[in-house]
């Protein structure tokens, strides 16, 4: 039994958001090449820059934590800025990907390719 192309204007309707869906995801993924956030350690001795995508870009360390006796203090310290940063990354990721999924009706969590 067919009753007219409903159900194909609802697959038309859904291969049109799909597409649409693609095109935001591509314009997201440029974003957050762009999008930055800051980790820090040591009360902000060392401070980290990473993109949205998690791509470390900067590293600032205040000198008065340069001392040869201290080196793995140094490093750690580094290190923890970093992983810092490249959580707040992740966290500013999801949060923009829920904006694009909220504006498109999606469930909440749901998990998309990125």
């Amino acid at each position: 039994m067919l009753k007219g192309l409903g159900g194909l204007g609802d697959m038309a309707g859904m291969m049109k958001k799909a597409q649409e869906m693609q095109g935001k995801m591509a314009e997201l993924q440029e974003e957050m090449h762009n999008i930055t956030v800051e980790g820090e350690s040591g009360a902000g001795l060392v401070k980290a820059t990473c993109s949205a995508k998690g791509e470390l870009k900067g590293l600032d360390i205040d000198p008065s934590i340069f001392n040869k006796d201290e080196k793995e203090v140094v490093e750690d310290l580094i290190l923890a800025a970093i992983k810092d940063a490249q959580s707040k990354a992740s966290e500013r990721a999801q949060a923009e990907m829920s904006k694009l999924t909220d504006g498109m009706g999606l469930p909440a969590g749901m998990k998309l390719p990125f």
